[in-house]
């Protein structure tokens, strides 16, 4: 059994209580506000080029996201890539990110989903590794030295957890922490694995391995078919804890019960799918991005 340690150095935001009750998951009380957490660190040291030479792209997905974007651009720094996939946005989204990074890669689309997002923007990431970060504030910045030090180490996908030891969430509800529970106790049945935590999306991987990951989820199952798909494939994984602070603003996309249904039906795919398919999807070029053309993968 995963023991669940203690985290520190996150507080509660805007003098509220975290959202989930299990203290097992819990870091102390107390500290800075999530905004204050990312706005008024140092800049991590993932705002250097890469580990081993390796360098970092940093993928983001947004809709109307505001409120949030502008403190992750300033906490990510300028020395490496950063692709913003906006759903078209109403409330000012891309110009406040164009404002602060003006040499952000960015791709309009229409809204289509999570997954659908995150493909684009791994079709125009052109670093050695590409990280998956939300708009929203909920992801801290600073861990992603710790993610490109476990690749560096060899390791093909790095995945954070927020229930293993040293990991927590202020946002992980009883109902999110049951529904996730049974489906990674599913993924770790299906794909003789161990992890931890299933449904949190923070996740690092070498973008040469994007052929293999053959991927075409268009929600927020796609997590789930980054992980089916890498431990079929036989990629190296590892899993490293997490914190999972709070939205800074605004209210989540995620709906527990449809994208749990699509979570675990992504699984079983991906776990029970022949493998020429799976190939066959990841070589169909996404031509839905506006304005990226299709590039062959070597």
């Amino acid at each position: 059994m995963t023991q669940h340690g203690e985290v520190g150095g996150f507080g509660r935001t805007n003098g509220s209580e975290p959202r989930l009750k299990t203290e097992a998951f819990l870091p102390p009380q107390g500290g800075p506000t999530a905004a204050e957490r990312l706005a008024g660190a140092p800049p991590p040291a993932a705002a250097v080029p890469g580990h081993q030479g390796l360098t970092l792209s940093v993928v983001i997905p947004t809709w109307n996201e505001a409120s949030n974007i502008a403190t992750v651009l300033q906490y990510l720094g300028d020395a490496h890539e950063v692709v913003l996939v906006d759903g078209l946005s109403e409330d000012g989204t891309v110009e406040t990110a164009l404002e602060l990074r003006p040499d952000v890669t960015l791709i309009q689309r229409e809204p289509r989903g999570k997954g659908d997002a995150l493909r684009a923007g791994f079709d125009a990431a052109t670093g050695d590794v590409i990280v998956i970060m939300d708009a929203d504030g909920s992801m801290d910045p600073g861990e992603i030295d710790v993610f490109m030090s476990v690749i560096a180490l060899g390791f093909d996908l790095v995945k954070g957890s927020r229930l293993a030891c040293g990991g927590g969430s202020y946002d992980l509800t009883r109902v999110r922490w049951a529904g996730n529970a049974a489906l990674c106790a599913v993924a770790n049945g299906l794909f003789h694995t161990h992890w931890t935590d299933l449904c949190y999306g923070y996740l690092a991987f070498r973008r040469e391995c994007l052929p293999r990951l053959a991927l075409d989820a268009d929600g927020f199952e796609i997590e789930a078919q980054i992980l089916g798909h890498a431990a079929q494939a036989g990629l190296r994984i590892a899993e490293i804890p997490s914190i999972e602070l709070p939205r800074l603003e605004g209210e989540s996309h995620l709906k527990a019960t449809r994208d749990g249904t699509r979570i675990l039906k992504a699984m079983l795919a991906a776990r029970f799918a022949p493998r020429a398919r799976r190939s066959a999807v990841a070589l169909r070029p996404n031509t839905l991005a506006t304005g990226l053309s299709a590039t062959p993968r070597r």
